[in-house]
């Protein structure tokens, strides 16, 4: 049996997608037997996409309410997390567009997001290669999940919380909770201005799982992943609170809909008027 074959592919200045090129054993198709109706992967989740742009219209919607609320009324803007999660977005956004970008450290967490992925999904990684010009995986296991989870799991932030977690089982990390929301503001900041810088740079990542799908996938996560921390910073808002305004929504936009498929089959369902016989 040849051997198993795998290979990574080198992309210069930006991260790349996962290459994964498996070994699959040939199969021999009967003689005259028709070829069964197949659908392209990409048509179908073309098909996903567009259901889920009402659910993006949605938590939009629930998102910006829920912030209004707490910020206008709830005085969230008056809370020290709210300062100093600000002020590391400004000051990450003053260093990303006036300074040198720091290019290798997002490949580095970009490729090791990757990893962590494949990990996730049962996976293994062979290879694990990082640059100045760009970086590259080898695994035995790859899905859209995988390919882009960079574009939606802000790793710095998340090891930001671990760290804090993992210290406040040893030590009192409570006088150093403001330290933590200018770190979620910097790295939070640096996972959106990186997504939005790479995104139009033609990544394989994205095209290779159509780039509607992808796009429309990657901004409902970064929504949802954005909903979770504004109902963590804010006190007066709860995950509950936050459900029962979505499903509100979700009423809302039902309704809307039922009345305008509604309006379309009364102006296009009425049957002919038949001749007397």
């Amino acid at each position: 049996m040849p051997p198993r074959r795998s290979s990574g592919q080198r992309h210069r200045r930006k991260p790349t997608r996962v290459k994964v090129v498996p070994y699959v054993m040939p199969t021999r198709r009967a003689p005259n037997r028709p070829m069964p109706l197949t659908v392209p992967t990409r048509w179908v989740k073309n098909i996903i996409a567009f259901f889920l742009l009402p659910w993006c219209a949605i938590l939009t919607q629930t998102f910006f309410t829920a912030f209004t609320r707490a910020t206008i009324h709830q005085q969230l803007w008056a809370g020290a997390e709210f300062w100093f999660f600000t002020l590391g977005a400004v000051l990450w956004l003053i260093a990303f567009f006036g300074l040198p970008r720091p290019v290798i450290i997002y490949v580095f967490g970009h490729e090791l997001t990757h990893v962590l992925w494949v990990w996730l999904m049962g996976g293994r990684v062979s290879k694990f290669r990082v640059s100045g010009d760009g970086g590259h995986i080898v695994t035995n296991r790859t899905n859209f999940l995988i390919a882009l989870a960079p574009y939606f799991f802000p790793l710095y932030s998340v090891l930001a919380i671990a760290v804090y977690g993992i210290a406040s089982l040893f030590l009192n990390v409570a006088p150093y909770g403001q330290l933590l929301y200018a770190t979620l503001g910097v790295t939070w900041a640096f996972h959106l201005t990186f997504t939005c810088w790479m995104i139009p740079k033609n990544q394989t990542d994205l095209s290779d799982h159509g780039t509607f799908f992808s796009l429309v996938f990657i901004y409902l996560m970064n929504l949802l992943l954005l909903s979770v921390l504004l109902v963590i910073a804010s006190p007066q808002i709860t995950f509950a609170s936050f459900a029962a305004d979505l499903a509100a929504n979700l009423r809302s936009f039902s309704e809307w809909a039922g009345g305008l498929l509604n309006q379309f089959t009364r102006g296009h369902g009425v049957p002919p008027n038949l001749p007397n016989q």
